[in-house]
C-alpha cells in the first residue's frame, strides 16, 4: 500500500512498499516560479536525513532539497536535467526528483498527511 506524506519545507514523499519517490509540491513549485536548473543526486549515493540531496534554480531562487529520510538513491529522474519546468507542469507526477530505499521507514510517520498539509498551506496565506 502507498501513501503520500508531505515536509513542512514542501517536498512531497510517496512511500512504495519500502522505495520513496520525492519530489516538491505545487505550493513550492508556485513560490518558486520556473525553474530553471536541477542538480539531482548520484544513484547509489548513500544520503542521511537533512543533507543535501539536490539542487533547483529558478527565475527567483536557488534552493536545496534536503533528503527528508536516511536513504540511498536508487533512481533520478533524468528528464529534469533536460526539462527542468516538468517540475511546474506536474510537480506532484512527472515532475519527481529522485527515488530512495529508505534505512528506516518508521521516519515516514512524522511527516504530515494530505490533510494536515493543506491546513499548514492555508495558514501561509
Amino acid at each position: 500500500m502507498s501513501k503520500i506524506r508531505y515536509t513542512q519545507e514542501h517536498e512531497w514523499l510517496l512511500e512504495d512498499d519500502g522505495l520513496v519517490t520525492v519530489g516538491i509540491t505545487g505550493f513550492a513549485q508556485a513560490q518558486l516560479g520556473d525553474l530553471v536548473y536541477i542538480q539531482l543526486p548520484e544513484i547509489a549515493k548513500a544520503i542521511a536525513k537533512g543533507q543535501e540531496a539536490a539542487i533547483i534554480e529558478s527565475v527567483k531562487a536557488a534552493s536545496e532539497i534536503k533528503m527528508p529520510v536516511t536513504g540511498v538513491i536508487i533512481e533520478v529522474n533524468t528528464i529534469l536535467n533536460d526539462e527542468p519546468g516538468k517540475v511546474n507542469e506536474d510537480p506532484m507526477g512527472a515532475g519527481w526528483f529522485f527515488k530512495l530505499k529508505m534505512n528506516d521507514p518508521g521516519e515516514l510517520d512524522s511527516f504530515m498527511d494530505e490533510s494536515a498539509y493543506a491546513a499548514f498551506v492555508k495558514d501561509m496565506d
